[in-house]
């Protein structure tokens, strides 16, 4: 067993490293949601309410993790989901979390408000990269991102519809997280007591957004970019709008952000090829469902073939069986991923995959269920849709 294995055997013990290694201002940013945060705790409460029916009578063996989505074979039914600010959460992170999601064969999710390139992170993730499109709302400006994605060779384009406005989220408010951070007096004195994170952002440098810097008005400060993204994209995503990208896009097309049945219905309607149940980590509407509560209603409305992913509070491998076991054909985790970087650099990643992995495995092996696929038929109590 590895050094790394007896420190962090589990992801609450790579989020509490991180806590203490991060600042509070960034650390706030990553762990928050907005109102009085009730999507993010019940999030990752909603699973408490899902069992599973162990059958020790089976003869099964080893369990098999593979997946297969878009005619790819993946090792685990798991990726790293599109993850905002990633390189100023942990500055630097965004390059080896790719490099792990291929080295062990999982898909990997860049956001368009990542702080490294489509340009760059689309070779180190190769096949197994998707990206994740906020589509601008200047259509010179999306056509040009869609053609970028094609060009750096990505496949599928992940179509996140679930911020057609600005949130107020009260604790980057009260600590003054933003782009570029507010440095008072307070967010320096934090920065000053966390030099491993302070180490980072001299290493790599400040965090820009570089999918969208190539659009920023010529000779714009960094907190006029910042104002000009958050003019440019915002806005809703209505049916016409999907229908466009979708004509414009050849690959694949996941639609993230789904949790109406009548919207996941139309949405294949338009051209998707899948969906992702989200709430987007209890981060938009503090209101809002979990994917727990909606997708089994999900999945009876659309039937056994089209291709359901969902996310939120995901913190263990159980929890992945646990939301396969409800409908999904495979999950995304963005929070751990962070965790596991701020706890352990650049092995983070790929850590943290592992131990999921041995997780899923041993709650398969318990259950004697042998395929990702049979999960369901394990499933004792399903959550009322």
């Amino acid at each position: 067993m590895t050094s790394l294995h007896r420190r962090f055997p589990c992801i609450p013990d790579m989020e509490a490293a991180a806590a203490r290694r991060m600042p509070g201002f960034v650390h706030d940013y990553l762990i928050g949601g907005l109102g009085r945060e009730s999507g993010v705790r019940r999030n990752a409460a909603s699973f408490d309410t899902i069992e599973l029916m162990p059958r020790y009578l089976s003869e099964a063996p080893s369990p098999d993790l593979s997946v297969s989505l878009f005619g790819k074979r993946f090792d685990a039914p798991f990726g790293v989901a599109p993850l905002g600010l990633a390189g100023l959460l942990w500055p630097g992170c965004e390059v080896p979390l790719a490099q792990a999601a291929r080295a062990r064969n999982i898909p990997h999710v860049l956001s368009t408000f990542a702080n490294r390139a489509m340009e760059t992170i689309g070779p180190i993730a190769g096949d197994n990269g998707w990206f994740q499109f906020y589509p601008p709302n200047d259509p010179t400006m999306e056509a040009d991102m869609i053609g970028r994605a094609a060009r750096a060779g990505y496949q599928t384009l992940v179509l996140t519809v679930d911020i057609p406005a600005p949130t107020r989220r009260e604790r980057d408010i009260r600590n003054g997280m933003s782009v570029p951070p507010i440095l008072d007096l307070r967010t320096m004195f934090q920065i000053a007591t966390h030099p491993h994170w302070a180490r980072h952002v001299l290493r790599h440098g400040i965090p820009d957004f570089e999918n969208l810097s190539p659009y920023y008005p010529k000779g714009s400060s960094l907190k006029e970019s910042a104002a000009f993204v958050g003019r440019v994209m915002t806005g809703p995503i209505g049916a016409d709008r999907v229908r466009r990208i979708r004509d414009a896009w050849r690959g694949k097309l996941l639609i993230k952000g789904v949790l109406d049945v009548t919207e996941a219905q139309a949405y294949l309607a338009l051209g998707a090829d899948g969906l992702i149940v989200s709430n987007h980590g209890g981060r938009q509407l503090d209101a809002a469902p979990t994917a727990v509560s909606i997708l089994p209603g999900i999945r009876r409305a659309l039937g056994p073939d089209v291709l359901i992913a969902a996310d939120g509070g995901i913190r263990s491998g159980l929890d992945v069986a646990r939301m396969l076991a409800l409908g999904a054909d495979f999950v995304l985790l963005g929070r751990p991923f962070v965790f596991a970087s701020a706890a352990m650099g650049a092995a983070g990643g790929g850590h943290l995959i592992d131990i999921l992995k041995a997780e899923l495995s041993g709650a398969m092996a318990q259950l004697g269920c042998r395929t990702i696929a049979d999960l369901p038929s394990f499933l004792h109590a399903p959550v009322a849709a």
